[in-house]
């Protein structure tokens, strides 16, 4: 493959592993401190993803928070804030969602063949939509991001995306802040669902960071490749 952006997977989960609940309000599983974290980080990528469903649920800007931040980036050449991308498999998606509204950024949307119709239709007049293959191929996203500049991307998930992202071996890095509290909802979203992942009891991910930030906790792990093992 040719070369592709480092993607850093970016998720806060409760101690029993749930990133949201299953009632109406948005679940703060972090506080102001991380949130400042998260923006400085953002700052930094050339690129975030979401998947569609996040689109849907959390109607997220994913836009640079920080003045500072901003005139940063713009003082070398960037965007205020990064490429909006997200993934969807059917194009459902509103072109009114904050995705595509909020900010003075690209937004790409990959889709597989089968959906590149209906998506187009839907958000193609406020985005690059992209045939990504039948079925959906990570990689053709991450060539593709690439050949758009996108050297670092950030994925903020949700399950799907972090799942999809593990599972193929494509996750150069994990930030995973734990919130002090339970959810106890079988039902609710999980940071990942079944999978077989790389990241196994034989493969075990490097913890390169261990960070308390007020009342949560910040673990940074790289995973490993079968030749780092």
């Amino acid at each position: 493959m040719t070369d592709r952006p480092h993607v850093l997977l970016s998720v806060a989960a409760s101690i029993d592993g749930y990133i949201d609940d299953n009632t109406d309000q948005r679940l703060l599983l972090s506080n102001d401190e991380d949130f400042d974290r998260v923006d400085e980080v953002r700052s930094e990528v050339d690129a975030i993803l979401v998947g569609a469903n996040t689109i849907r649920r959390d109607n997220p800007r994913l836009l640079v928070r920080s003045q500072e931040r901003r005139d940063r980036r713009l003082a070398t050449g960037s965007s205020e804030s990064p490429i909006k991308v997200t993934i969807t498999a059917s194009g459902d998606l509103d072109p009114a969602a904050n995705f595509f509204t909020a900010g003075d950024v690209k937004k790409v949307v990959y889709t597989p063949s089968n959906a590149t119709a209906k998506t187009s239709e839907a958000v193609g007049h406020v985005s690059d939509v992209v045939d990504a293959g039948d079925p959906l191929s990570l990689h053709v996203v991450l060539v593709d991001l690439a050949k758009r500049g996108v050297r670092r991307l950030m994925v903020e998930g949700g399950a799907t995306m972090h799942n999809q992202f593990l599972s193929a071996g494509l996750a150069d890095e994990v930030h995973l802040v734990i919130a002090p509290f339970f959810v106890g909802d079988s039902t609710a979203p999980r940071f990942v669902r079944d999978a077989q992942f790389p990241q196994n009891p034989s493969n075990r991910m490097k913890l390169t960071e261990v960070k308390q930030i007020g009342d949560v906790v910040l673990l940074r792990y790289i995973p490993k490749g079968p030749t780092d093992a």
